[in-house]
């Protein structure tokens, strides 16, 4: 059994609030950028939600710290 969620390249791009052609172009890119994902064929590709936590975490910045 498949435990957690699963996005598509769509539902992750409306979860970020971009185009899904720039979550595509991320996979695209050299070096690679956005979070892990798993191409279950040529054309389906998802995102386990615990990957894309842990890259949206990578990304934090804390003002805080910058002050310092």
């Amino acid at each position: 059994m498949i435990d957690g969620r699963w996005y598509t390249t769509e539902q992750l791009a409306r979860l970020l609030h971009v185009d899904a052609s720039t979550v595509r172009r991320w996979r695209t890119l050299e070096p690679f950028y956005g979070p892990a994902f798993v191409r279950v064929s040529d054309r389906v590709v998802v995102y386990a939600a615990a990957d894309v936590e842990a890259w949206l975490w990578s990304r934090r910045t804390d003002p805080g710290e910058m002050a310092a």
